[in-house]
């Protein structure tokens, strides 16, 4: 039977033949700038709402400082990075912390079902370090490519004006890789109880890069010293009929009585190669770095001590980047990361304005103050500073002005090699498994909690959308699937019969690597960038 859908194209009318995959030097490698059909998808994505933000719309925030302790685990933290945040004992510096949900608008009710953002602004005396995390140590997609279209699944239909369960489902049935998350999300662990007792991650896997340019891959972590407490739906719809913003109130009320709350700022460490000894791709951001192999590292804690003074000027404009680094701290291949660092930043000057780094909230600290060439726009209300000449607003210039920043004594240098191509990771076994493991390892009562929501809502939708959860549940664990089966009334004879996705590996098996050739057979390469 022939598909008649019209062909999916850009705003341009040119054919997309691969909605899937980023542009990347190999496998593994960097996605390029030339990425035209991602940049027009996101950046029209970023500017799909005004005047909230599209995403994290519902949230709140809160002043504090954050202390290193000099030391990652045993070791110096100069053995791994030259960042001075992450190395000055006896240094309390400047952060902005704002939590929110992500899919409901400014005034959606916080007992919803669905991660929290968990973003963090240190401003250090080398400039601003932005973490833009969430609460899960996990997410939906590892393409940055598919964002748009997993949003837009977990948004109101455009017609109903209504989140439908089957719009949620159809997208996670297509998508094996979100079944991790899916199992995370509805257990109670997608209800925290409120922001103060709520873990943090980074979810993005970033570098640590020391003094002799030596890189390791990192995942930062955040632990609350209040400890972890989430909700059942029968306890978040209660809070939900008295209390729209219950999370707000608390940790608002906790720092009013003093009660400040705190969190130990923790780190994961590979060393930086591909890590073929492992089922997954450490940079996928669907998959957790098992705490056996790579322990959860202490290296400082977070104190939140002050709240805003105005919610509209400080937590409404405040504006975090994933590309918001400072030295010590780098870029990984992650294909979420690279396509987070263009859209965080491009929405945040669609959304607040060309000159939102002047906003106090969001400008750097004062010994750590801008100086650019970078003049006018809107909203304007004072010029950076561009040294002794005002007259001089460019470089190089032998008239005085700005010079470049001394270069480090050894820069890193990521070795990079690979066809320049659209992939997706062959390291995809373990779509499922990670999935079965989290669900093995709740408490009765959370899988309880997970089996009646998972089941609930697909009572909502098509039968072909039933059989294919059940299908992927099962094969995360043979549990897992029946217990969703009975709670929907799925024939779960009939889920397991079907045939694994068309393109996709079965459950168990990796993708097989795609492979180029530039016309001769000798010139056939394997898809992955090589490392050296």
């Amino acid at each position: 039977m022939s598909d008649e859908r019209p062909a999916l194209t850009t705003r341009q009318g040119h054919p997309v033949s691969d909605n899937q995959s980023l542009r990347s030097v190999g496998e593994r490698g960097p996605a390029t700038l030339e990425n035209y059909q991602f940049i027009e998808k996101i950046t029209h994505f970023d500017r799909e709402r005004i005047p909230e933000r599209v995403v994290h719309a519902r949230g709140t925030g809160a002043h504090g400082w954050f202390e290193a302790y000099g030391k990652i685990g045993n070791e110096a933290a100069s053995k791994y990075t030259r960042a001075k945040v992450l190395n000055e004992t006896g240094v309390r510096t400047p952060v902005f912390v704002r939590f929110s949900t992500v899919i409901g608008g400014k005034d959606s009710p916080e007992t919803a079902r669905d991660p929290r953002g968990f973003a963090v602004k240190f401003k250090t005396v080398d400039g601003n370090w932005d973490l833009v995390g969430n609460n899960l140590k996990v997410f939906f997609i590892r393409d940055a490519i598919k964002f748009p279209d997993m949003i837009h699944a977990f948004k109101p239909d455009p017609v109903t004006n209504r989140q439908e369960a089957w719009r949620f489902y159809d997208f996670i049935s297509q998508s094996p890789e979100a079944l991790h998350m899916l199992t995370w999300v509805k257990s109670p662990w997608g209800i925290p109880a409120n922001y103060r007792e709520m873990e943090g991650a980074g979810v993005n896997t970033y570098k640590l890069v020391n003094d002799e340019g030596v890189a390791h891959l990192v995942k930062f972590h955040w632990r609350p010293k209040q400890g972890v407490r989430n909700l059942t739906s029968a306890q978040a719809a209660a809070i939900q009929a008295q209390d729209t913003g219950h999370a707000t109130k608390d940790l608002h009320d906790a720092i009013e009585r003093s009660e400040f709350p705190e969190w130990e700022f923790c780190v994961q460490l590979m060393t930086d190669d591909a890590h073929d000894e492992l089922d997954f791709d450490p940079l996928d951001d669907t998959k957790l770095w098992p705490e056996e192999k790579f322990p959860l590292l202490p290296v400082g804690r977070m104190v939140l001590d002050r709240n805003p003074d105005n919610v509209f000027a400080e937590t409404e404009q405040a504006a975090f980047g994933t590309g918001v680094l400072v030295d010590g701290i780098d870029f990984s291949d992650d294909k979420m990361l690279q396509g987070r660092t263009l859209s965080y930043s491009d929405t945040q000057r669609y959304r607040v304005g060309p000159n939102y780094l002047q906003l106090p909230v969001n400008a750097p600290q004062e010994k750590a103050r801008a100086h650019t060439n970078q003049r006018d726009g809107q909203m304007a209300h004072y010029v950076d500073d561009s040294g002794a000449n005002r007259h001089i607003n460019y470089e190089p210039s032998s008239l005085g002005g700005l010079r470049e920043a001394p270069k480090p004594e050894k820069e890193y240098h990521q070795w990079v090699e690979g066809h320049l191509g659209r992939y997706q990771t062959s390291r995809t076994a373990d779509d499922y498994r990670q999935a079965g493991e989290r669900y093995r390892s709740f408490e009765d009562w959370e899988r309880e909690d997970l089996i009646a929501n998972i089941g609930g809502d697909l009572k909502q939708c098509p039968e072909p959308i039933q059989l294919r959860m059940v299908w992927h549940l099962w094969h995360c664990d043979h549990d897992y699937g029946r217990r969703v089966a009975q709670a929907a009334g799925i024939d779960l004879s009939k889920a397991k019969d079907l045939p694994p996705l068309e393109g996709r590996p079965a459950p168990g098996e990796r993708r097989q690597a795609a492979t180029y050739t530039n016309g001769r057979p000798e010139d056939n390469v394997p898809a992955g960038g090589n490392r050296k």
